[in-house]
């Protein structure tokens, strides 16, 4: 009789299946709970990737001291000439320096769906500016001319605006504007951009000082030369960060507000679930009293019961917590925008599920599980054999 430890895992896979309407119903309020946990790290996932992967490791953005975004920043021409003339930024096989100099402004746009204005953020750049963004390729149309009237939208824009399109015109800052073309930034906060000549944008939005510069690098280990050298003259109080950690910090703050509001209501809805799960076992215990006498007097420890119990109550939250896993990366197929809360323009991004991400579902999925489970099984290991018999 002591070699009697562990209840067979055959026996608490039968007792889900005996009851599985019971079983399917805990499961499916589970799982809900496990969706909204899973979306919710995968949107602030997708908007931490999109973002990130803006940023090129070896090239740097140099925005004025103390900007939190490109359109708080000004750099006059005079500093810009500066910049172009550091000794580490890189050329192309034609012998250009591959440095760009960008005003960034924002501009209220309507949406093609339902004519409701958003902001659009709107760049002026290059060829170069392109250059130095691989991941931008055009796939429709051809690149604008400079000191024309002419832009490329993200595909983002192209598809969500009005005018937007390939062919279409847009108007704003005064003038019509020719879109030419439409670029796929891979995914990238590029998408939601509109593209066109840098002094064209000057001229039409009145600036007189860029918004950033950026610039490649001969060797990316020569960023802390740089920041130096931008630190030390006097004629400058700007500042120099990778663009990679620029716009990772520009994640942070949606990110970490969409994650704190998701964990939140998760939580809450995870009260209800917990109360499901554990009415369930105790309406498990309560049938089969007069099993769990029969363990006791096989020889089954009070510890074997519990262990039974609660690993019924595991196996049940992993199936929902499966199921709401499952619900959620379908959510991988939906494009979504939202406002970012730094450049207050709209961003569009994808849901992304990471194996970190589905660790930590199936995780909450079992929490869940343990914690609705575990009085009902301490109570089921508690019951004396005789009065289980008794009341069988």
């Amino acid at each position: 009789m002591a070699a009697l430890r562990i209840v067979p895992f055959s026996y608490i896979a039968r007792n889900l299946w005996v009851r599985r309407v019971t079983t399917l119903l805990t499961a499916g309020g589970m799982g809900l709970v496990v969706y909204v946990f899973a979306t919710v790290l995968m949107m602030s996932e997708g908007i931490r990737a999109t973002l990130v992967a803006t940023g090129q490791p070896d090239n740097v953005m140099v925005l004025r001291k103390g900007a939190g975004a490109e359109i708080n920043s000004g750099i006059t021409r005079d500093q810009a000439g500066v910049i172009e003339s550091l000794p580490q930024i890189a050329m192309d096989g034609n012998g250009n320096r591959l440095v760009s100099t960008e005003p960034v402004v924002l501009n209220t746009l309507p949406k093609r769906a339902n004519g409701k204005p958003s902001n659009v953020t709107v760049r002026g750049t290059s060829a170069i500016g392109m250059a130095l963004r691989p991941q931008v390729q055009l796939f429709a149309g051809r690149m604008f001319r400079p000191g024309t009237s002419e832009i490329i939208t993200g595909k983002a824009v192209a598809r969500g605006f009005a005018g937007a399109g390939l062919g279409e015109t847009m108007r704003f800052a005064g003038r019509d504007w020719l879109v030419v073309g439409v670029f796929d930034a891979g995914r990238s906060g590029f998408d939601s951009e509109v593209w066109g000549d840098s002094e064209q944008m000057m001229q039409a939005f009145r600036r007189r000082a860029y918004s950033s510069v950026v610039f490649k690098l001969t060797d990316p280990a020569a960023f802390d030369q740089v920041r130096q050298s931008l630190d030390e003259d006097p004629r400058l109080t700007l500042e120099a960060k990778r663009e990679a950690i620029f716009y990772a910090e520009q994640s942070e703050a949606l990110a970490t507000f969409i994650r704190l509001l998701g964990l939140a209501l998760s939580i809450i809805f995870s009260i209800g679930a917990v109360v499901g799960a554990m009415i369930t076992m105790f309406a498990a215990v309560a049938s089969r009293i007069g099993e769990i006498g029969t363990l006791r007097a096989l020889g089954f420890r009070r510890t074997a019961v519990l262990s039974a119990f609660l690993s019924e109550s595991l196996l049940l939250s992993l199936v929902g917590g499966i199921m709401g896993l499952a619900a959620a990366a379908l959510m991988q197929t939906v494009n979504i925008s939202t406002v970012n809360f730094q450049t207050f323009s709209e961003l569009a991004f994808q849901f992304t599920l990471t194996p970190r991400i589905a660790a930590q579902s199936i995780g909450f999925a079992l929490a869940m599980g343990l914690v609705g489970g575990f009085v009902p099984a301490w109570r089921a290991a508690r019951m004396k054999i005789i009065d289980c018999l008794r009341q069988a």
